[in-house]
C-alpha cells in the first residue's frame, strides 16, 4: 500500500516493546500469542509507556475473553488472521486516525460475552478446577470451603453461563476462552 510502511518486525513481546520505543510507529499490528508474554500484556506495557499507542490485534483465535481483554487493554481493533486485505487496511487506517474497528464476527462474539453475567473470582477458581476434572470434594479441599459452598458456586456458574450441567460449563468455558487448559 502506498501510504503504509513497515518499520520493524518483532518475534516476541519484549522485542516488540523495544522496537516500539525505537520506531514509535503510527500503528502496530500485534498477535495475541507471543512466545514470552501475551500480546495483551505487551499491549498494556506499551500503552503504559505510550498512552497514545495505536495497536491492532490480529489473531487466529476468536475467544470472547481474549477479544474483551484486548479491547479493554486499549486495542484499536481485533482482527482474525483470515481477514481480507481490504478490511485489514481499513482497520489500520482507522487506527491511524484514532478510530476503533470491530468486524462483525468479532462484534458478535463480544456482544455474546457482554450479555453473560460476570463470574466472580471465586466462581472462576471453581470453574478452573472443574475444567481440571476435579470433583466437588476435591474443589472444597483445594479452596478450603465446604462441599455445600462448592455446589452453590457450581449452580451459580451454570446459571451465568446458561448451561445445564458441569460438562456443558467446561465446554462453554473452553470454547469462549473464559479459562484455558493447563498443559
Amino acid at each position: 500500500e502506498p501510504d503504509v510502511e513497515v518499520c520493524a518486525e518483532a518475534s516476541n513481546g519484549q522485542e516488540a516493546r523495544a522496537l516500539y520505543r525505537t520506531h514509535r510507529p503510527h500503528v502496530t499490528l500485534m498477535d495475541l500469542r507471543l512466545p514470552d508474554i501475551s500480546g495483551t500484556e505487551t499491549l498494556q506495557a506499551i500503552r503504559r509507556e505510550f498512552p497514545d499507542a495505536r495497536i491492532v490485534i490480529i489473531s487466529t483465535y476468536v475467544c470472547d475473553e481474549e477479544i474483551y481483554g484486548a479491547l479493554q487493554a486499549g486495542a484499536m481493533a481485533y482482527l482474525v488472521k483470515s481477514v481480507q486485505r481490504d478490511e485489514l487496511m481499513r482497520a489500520i487506517r482507522k487506527a491511524a486516525k484514532g478510530q476503533r474497528h470491530i468486524p462483525a464476527e468479532v462484534g458478535g462474539r463480544l456482544a455474546e460475552r457482554v450479555t453473560r453475567s460476570q463470574l466472580s473470582s471465586r466462581e472462576l477458581e471453581v470453574l478452573r478446577l472443574l475444567v481440571a476434572g476435579r470433583r466437588n470434594r476435591e474443589i472444597a479441599g483445594t479452596l478450603d470451603i465446604t462441599e455445600g459452598t462448592v455446589k452453590l458456586h457450581v449452580s451459580s456458574i451454570l446459571g451465568k453461563l446458561g448451561v445445564a450441567d458441569r460438562t456443558e460449563a467446561v465446554t462453554r468455558a473452553l470454547q469462549h476462552g473464559i479459562v484455558q487448559l493447563d498443559m
